[in-house]
């Protein structure tokens, strides 16, 4: 039985039932590959369909402003996916609906090689195969490949075998038993999704199922006792540390905010007055709360500042009643400050 053969009936019988694997919408679909990148099912899932209940299609998406969009997506993290999927809706909508090739995907705003392969064969059957961290662990282990695969070399190695293994059913050439039977869209989708849930689910970071794998006998990986060795990764880049110091003002029943500019981390975000000095009077309410970034490790420090008449602050700051901070998209680091009771009493 061949690699894909395999994979697609073990998906069969264990794949996860996921509401966007339900649909050929590619709304729905690139949706949730935008939503789930650098995000875990269970907690992009409740996203996705809030996304889908607000904003059922794309024109709906690309009529909302960015504020709005952000405000629902507070909380994912990486915002610039937000951004970048606002900006993508607009982009279709001109078009007049989703391109229908990979090039035409990858043009959209946030769209790369995984993205556009994933929607394209999900949602049109394009014979392209998905690479993600569960398919890179799944051929390095079982090909027994040592190609770093945060490495140029490794990512073309593995795309061009992610590729290759595709077989001729699903790539439009003449195909026997089970996988002619899967001709066209449903079968490079079962393929495709049958690759990320193997790796999601059976060929794990720690503790793989090796010894359920119907893959066991041919992989390499296990017969050579390497299972945990691969795939393998280059050392990451040395991670920073930044420390900040927040003022939470109240006046009178506001306080003050301000917009982050481009160009730095949390574009488009709501935050209090970010200081490098405690002015006098202020209370300390939390402090070096830890948030962790992919290259860097901020700790903040978080104060209250009550006051009967409003200070002087740049000039990019304005002042919002508190009760209607919950309309402003904030950082997660923020959000902890304002989850604190004392904040809103």
């Amino acid at each position: 039985m061949s690699f894909a053969t395999t994979i697609i009936q073990w998906f069969r019988e264990h794949g996860r039932d996921l509401p966007w694997r339900d649909t050929c919408d590619p709304y729905a679909i690139w949706l949730s590959e935008i939503i789930l990148q650098q995000t875990r099912i269970e907690q992009g899932r409740p996203y996705w369909e809030r996304f889908m209940r607000r904003w059922p299609t794309v024109n709906d998406l690309a009529a909302a402003s960015e504020d709005e969009v952000l405000r629902e997506w507070q909380g994912l993290g990486y915002y610039s996916r937000a951004r970048n999927l606002h900006a993508a809706a607009k982009q279709v909508v001109a078009m007049g609906g989703f391109p229908t090739t990979i090039e035409g995907l990858r043009a959209l705003k946030g769209v790369g090689d995984y993205t556009a392969a994933a929607i394209g064969s999900f949602a049109f059957g394009l014979p392209a195969a998905v690479v993600d961290g569960n398919v890179y662990r799944v051929l390095s282990r079982h090909f027994g490949i040592a190609t770093p695969i945060n490495t140029t070399e490794g990512k073309k190695e593995f795309a061009l075998l992610a590729q290759e293994l595709l077989p001729p059913s699903l790539t439009g050439r003449a195909g026997v038993g089970l996988l002619s039977s899967l001709t066209g869209r449903a079968g490079v989708g079962l393929y495709n999704q049958g690759m990320m849930d193997f790796g999601a689910t059976l060929c794990t970071p720690q503790s793989p199922q090796c010894l359920q794998c119907p893959l066991q006998e041919t992989c390499v990986a296990f017969r050579e006792g390497r299972v945990q060795q691969l795939p393998v990764k280059e050392k990451k880049l040395q991670v920073k540390e930044r420390h900040l110091i927040y003022i939470y003002i109240r006046v009178n029943g506001y306080t003050a905010l301000h917009r982050r500019p481009a160009g730095d981390i949390w574009q488009g975000l709501y935050e209090p007055w970010l200081t490098d000095e405690v002015p006098s009077g202020a209370v300390l309410l939390r402090q070096h709360v830890k948030h962790v970034l992919t290259h860097r490790i901020l700790y903040a420090d978080f104060w209250l500042w009550e006051l009967s008449e409003r200070p002087t602050l740049p000039d990019d700051y304005f002042w919002v009643k508190v009760e209607e901070l919950d309309n402003y998209a904030v950082p997660r680091l923020i959000e902890k400050l304002f989850e604190n009771e004392k904040m809103r009493e």
